[in-house]
This record gives structure tokens, C-alpha cells and sequence, in this order.
């Protein structure tokens, strides 16, 4: 499905969906359903209601709350007041959330009624008043949401919404340092979906329906579920991911494209009640959000049957910038497994040093992206996005290498990677290694601080249930298989590491302890 012209923003989405698929499931949450038709007229009296409180034209409205059919009226029907929606992360502490919404001045919040206490705490400490409307999902006859929006016209108010108007800002994940607010054009967001449509690997259709359950302030949450709707598919929303209620999510639901970070991943297939669960109903499923380790993909493609389709992108692309196919998801290629794969159509990728020179095949550098779908820019930090935007290029801070075939291996976070004694050490290979022994179930290599080398790689590993400390073999595994400049000097245990919203470890947080007070030259 192309349906340009007729879907040109975000607001068309529901119209064209009510138009030709009026009585067909738009979104199902809990036991609750909505058609394409209601979800239009819904959105309608949503974009009424905040046209009739004060909310005008580019003015921001927040969602503080977790995944739920609202949160998906609310984020169609800003579009048709010409709103800007700007999801939150609901996990922020108060002094964070505070600074997020200093940068947005938003005009109104939609919070969950279980996090009004956190609000609360938050609005004294704001210099501006918030209009604020509380959500109770699940419960429509008891949701003062439902209450509000019920009381305006279904009728679309056709605002005018232009292609380079402001749809969105996406507060980036802050792993390392204060969010930024990543400005999305409505034109950006559809230009996304038209990459996305000359991609033959992309076979979504209206008989296809998305387990949407990766969070809603996150790009692999929102960007999926939009793509899913473009094509004219049911969403079906989960509160938020546990293991436990996926599993049910997937019985009941019977969902044919399941969205995660491969940490969800892994955390489902080792649920015990896994292995008496039925997957049939699922054809797809696409990772992102971050890498994936080599022992968990391999895993993952034994356990599941059905196809498997990595994209790896970031949140100023507006989507997915390369693709591993799930053509090229093949056992007996182990190293094609630890590829992101290659651009999709009408995407540009060269592999950069640091000062602007392109490198040949096989030799790492920063990864410099050219997409139509590209972010506006930094919400009120011009700098910092002057820092890495440069003349079409957007400088993604990935360092990769791409093989003769054509596929890309990405290595590290520029930040991330280690310079111990003169020669770099990119975490992802460690890690990959590491991953494969039976005692580890999650590992993050880090640098820290060494007299004699500048810095040393230091492994963070939880290990599997059954298993006690074995540094000294981890270490002895990987001098078995790596450089020696690349093995850990030392392990260090843990019962979880720190993750951000899509299962991506928190290094910055990993590495603080042994950094304080000193400076990583990286």
C-alpha cells in the first residue's frame, strides 16, 4: 500500500484507514477493540477537545504514560490539531522529567492516573502552569480521558497540516548525557514510510497485525506501530514488556509481526513458559534498538519458527537506516549474524575518519547516514546538532566497517570504544566472544582507568542461573580466541545491568564508578 497522494501527514493515516477498511480492527488493548472508523471519529473529538482548550497550531502536547490505546489516539489526533506530540519517558526521575519538559514548554499533559503522584512532584518545580488530563487505560467507562474527548464533535476539524510542520519530538535516551529533543517533520515521517514501501524485505500488509509492546517514547515503539498503520495493519497494544504477558499477548492476540529490542528477546525465550507457548501466528519478527549478541541471535532463530529481520537505526533518522533480510539470517554464517546489514532504498552510508575523509572496505570509521527522513534538528540546541548534521549528512557516532560485500559491521559507540596502550578495541567483538560461553548471560565490556595502558577492557557479566564466578576462565576463553590487547584484564559480576528503554545498556553508568573524578579521552 502507497496511498500518496492521499496520505500525507500523520492525520491521513486515519482517515484513508476509515475510508477503506472502516469495520476492520484498528487497535485492540486489553479486552478492549476499536475499529479503523471509531479510532477516526476518536482521534476527531481528541484534536476538537484540545482545539477547544487553548491548544494551538505547533503547540506541544505530552503523553507521561505507559502504552495504551489511548496513547495512540492521542498521538493520531494532535496530528489533526496540527499539534506536536511528544512522548515521555516514563521512567525519568523527577529532576529529569523536570528538564525535559523545561525544553518542550508543552501547552498539555496526558498522564497515566497511576504516575499523577510523580506529576504532581514535577509541576512545582515547573516556572509554567500545565494543563493536565489524566488516562486510566483499559477502563473506558471509568477514564476520565474518555470523559473529555467524549464531550467534542467527531467531526475532523481539518486544520491544515503541513508536510514541514512539526509532528513530533523524540527525547533521546540521555545514555550519555541530558536528552535532546529530536524534531520530526511530517514529511520526514512519511518519506520514512516511502523507504520502507520500495523495500521488498518489508511484506506488511492490512492482514498483518503488530504486538506493539516496546516503549512509546522510543523510536522502534512508535516508528514500527506507525509503519503498521500506514499499511492498513491492527495494532495490538501491551501495557508494557514482561515476558509474562507477551506470552499471554501472543495466545490471545494471535499477532503475525512482533516488534522488540533483542534483550526482550532473549528474556522470552528463556521464560520457562516458552517452551508450551504457541508462536505459529507470528511470520516476523524485527529487532532493533540495540545490537544483538551473536549467542542470543542464534538462539532466538533455533527457537522461534519464523522469519527474522534486524534494522538498525537511531533516533534522528526516523527509522531504519540498514536492514539484515531475513534472506541473510543464516546459521552456517555466524559472521554475517553480527552484521546490521545494508541501507535500504534511497538511503546513503559511507564510513568516515574523524576528519571527514572516507575510508575503503574493511577499514572502521564513524558512520555518516543521508535519508530523506532526517530530523529537523535538536529542540533549542542548534549547536548541538551543528555538531553532527553536515550538509546532508548526519554523523551517527557508530563506528562500522563495511565488508566487500556491502554489508556493515557495526563496532562500537565512538564514545564507547577503548584505546588501552595505543590500539582501539571495539566492546562488540569482546562481548560477541564472551556471549558464547555457557556461563554468561549478559555481558558489557567497558574501559577503565590503567596506569601503564591509559585504559583497560574490563568485562561486566550476569551470569546464567547455576553458575558461580569464573573470571579467571572468562578471561583465559577469550585470550583462546581474541588478540591479547583485546581480552579482558578483569570481570566483574553483576545480578542486572542497568538498560535504558529498549534493553541497551547504560555504559555510561557501568563506567562511572572507576572514571570519577578522571577523564576518558574517548
Amino acid at each position: 500500500m502507497w496511498p500518496y497522494p492521499e496520505v500525507r501527514n500523520v492525520a491521513d493515516m486515519t482517515r484513508y484507514n476509515a475510508r477503506n477498511y472502516p469495520d476492520k480492527p484498528a487497535l485492540l488493548f486489553e479486552n478492549n477493540v476499536i475499529s479503523m472508523s471509531c479510532l477516526d471519529k476518536m482521534t476527531n473529538q481528541f484534536a476538537n477537545g484540545l482545539i477547544d482548550a487553548g491548544v494551538k497550531p505547533g503547540d506541544r502536547v505530552v503523553f507521561y504514560g505507559s502504552n495504551s490505546d489511548d496513547f495512540l489516539i492521542a498521538l493520531l489526533g494532535a496530528a489533526k490539531a496540527s499539534a506536536v506530540f511528544v512522548p515521555l519517558n516514563w521512567r525519568l526521575a523527577v529532576e529529569e522529567l523536570q528538564g525535559v519538559l523545561e525544553d518542550a514548554t508543552p501547552a498539555m499533559g496526558l498522564v497515566n492516573s497511576e504516575l499523577s503522584e510523580t506529576w504532581a512532584a514535577v509541576n512545582k518545580l515547573l516556572p509554567f502552569k500545565l494543563q493536565t488530563k489524566f488516562v486510566t487505560p483499559g477502563v473506558p467507562e471509568s477514564n476520565p480521558f474518555r470523559e473529555w474527548i467524549g464531550k467534542f464533535s467527531d467531526e475532523d476539524p481539518m486544520l491544515e497540516c503541513g508536510l514541514d510542520d512539526l509532528a513530533w519530538i523524540l527525547y533521546t535516551s540521555g545514555t550519555t548525557g541530558k536528552p535532546k529533543g529530536v524534531e520530526f517533520m511530517h514529511s520526514g515521517i512519511i518519506l520514512m514510510r516511502m523507504c520502507e514501501h520500495f523495500e521488498p524485505a518489508y511484506t506488511w500488509d492490512d492482514n498483518d497485525t503488530l504486538l506493539f509492546v516496546a516503549p512509546n517514547f522510543h523510536l522502534l515503539g512508535i516508528g514500527l506501530t506507525i509503519q503498521a498503520l500506514f499499511n492498513g495493519g491492527t495494532i495490538a497494544v501491551v501495557k508494557a514488556f514482561s515476558p509474562k504477558l507477551v506470552l499471554e499477548e501472543i495466545q490471545s492476540k494471535k499477532p503475525t509481526i512482533l516488534a522488540v529490542a533483542p534483550v526482550m528477546i532473549q528474556m522470552l525465550i528463556e521464560d520457562p513458559a516458552a517452551a508450551d507457548s504457541d508462536f505459529s501466528s507470528i511470520r516476523e519478527v524485527v529487532y532493533a534498538g540495540s545490537s544483538i549478541s551473536l549467542g542470543v541471535i542464534k538462539r532466538a532463530l533455533e527457537f522461534m519458527p519464523c522469519r527474522f529481520m534486524q534494522f538498525y537505526g537511531s533516533t534522528e533518522s526516523g527509522g531504519a537506516i540498514t536492514l539484515l533480510r531475513p534472506e541473510e539470517h543464516d546459521l552456517s554464517n555466524e559472521k554475517r549474524l553480527t552484521s546490521c546489514g545494508k541501507p535500504l532504498p534511497l538511503i546513503d552510508i559511507k564510513v568516515m575518519t574523524p576528519d571527514g575523509v572516507e575510508l575503503p572496505d574493511g577499514e572502521a570509521g564513524e558512520m555518516w547516514i543521508r535519508v530523506p527522513s532526517i530530523s529537523r534538528g535538536y529542540r533549542n540546541k542548534p549547536k548541538a546538532w551543528s555538531e553532527v548534521y553536515d550538509n546532508g549528512w548526519f554523523k551517527s557516532g557508530d563506528v562500522a566497517y563495511r565488508d566487500e560485500e556491502g554489508f556493515l559491521y557495526i563496532v562500537d559507540r565512538a564514545k564507547d570504544m577503548i584505546v588501552t596502550g595505543g590500539e582501539n578495541v571495539y566492546c562488540s567483538e569482546v562481548e560477541n566472544c564472551l556471549s558464547l560461553h555457557k556461563a554468561v548471560q549478559r555481558v558489557a565490556i567497558i574501559g577503565v582507568p590503567s596506569e601503564r595502558w591509559g585504559e583497560e577492557v574490563k568485562a561486566c557479566v550476569v551470569l546464567n542461573e547455576g553458575y558461580s564466578e569464573c573470571g579467571d576462565e572468562l578471561i583465559t576463553y577469550a585470550k583462546e580466541r581474541l588478540a591479547g590487547y583485546k581480552c579482558p584484564k578483569s570481570v566483574d559480576f553483576f545480578s542486572a545491568l542497568p538498560l535504558g528503554g529498549t534493553g541497551k545498556v547504560l555504559k555510561r553508568e557501568l563506567r562511572q564508578p572507576y572514571w570519577d573524578g578522571q577523564e576518558r579521552n574517548v
